[in-house]
């Protein structure tokens, strides 16, 4: 699934007028877990749009998740754009923006509280966004940092 977030139009004065280029952000992803986000830039929309579309399906990463939700809380910062995620319980949905609405429906993340801080801009909301994603980490992966037995972990302290 690939999603255009936001394309940009720039003007740039020549003799005969005004000479128009675009700059696309896409969001691709599998809903399954990998998304990647691209920018292109070019004279045609569609062109913009295909470069940025290669440029994610390049940059695709895997992100982690627990079931429909994101295992923890987190925040992903990029340039002056803040994004804060949480949790949410099943039936929730995602409660975002449309940027950030776009990038984790592209995870297949069902159910999240978000909130955006900070600056509005597309292109850096999106990167905040990944890098938050990005940021996400398993409860085996974090045992497993910190020296902790995974089987002990799960069992209920009976002491």
């Amino acid at each position: 699934m690939d999603k255009v977030i936001h394309v940009n139009r720039c003007a740039k004065v020549v003799k005969g007028g005004r000479r128009y280029s675009f700059g696309a952000l896409v969001v691709v992803g599998d809903r399954a877990g990998q998304i990647g986000i691209g920018f292109g830039k070019a004279n045609e929309v569609a062109d913009a749009v295909k470069k940025a579309t290669e440029s994610a399906r390049k940059k695709m990463r895997r992100i982690v998740r627990n079931g429909d939700t994101i295992p923890h809380e987190v925040i992903g910062e990029f340039c002056g754009g803040k994004v804060l995620m949480k949790p949410a319980s099943p039936g929730t949905g995602i409660i975002a923006g449309v940027i950030v609405r776009s990038i984790l429906e592209a995870a297949g993340i069902k159910d999240v509280l978000t909130k955006s801080l900070g600056s509005k801009n597309p292109y850096n909301v999106a990167k905040a966004t990944f890098k938050a994603l990005l940021q996400l980490k398993s409860r085996d992966e974090v045992l497993h940092k910190r020296g902790k037995d995974i089987l002990l972990a799960s069992q209920p302290n009976t002491e």
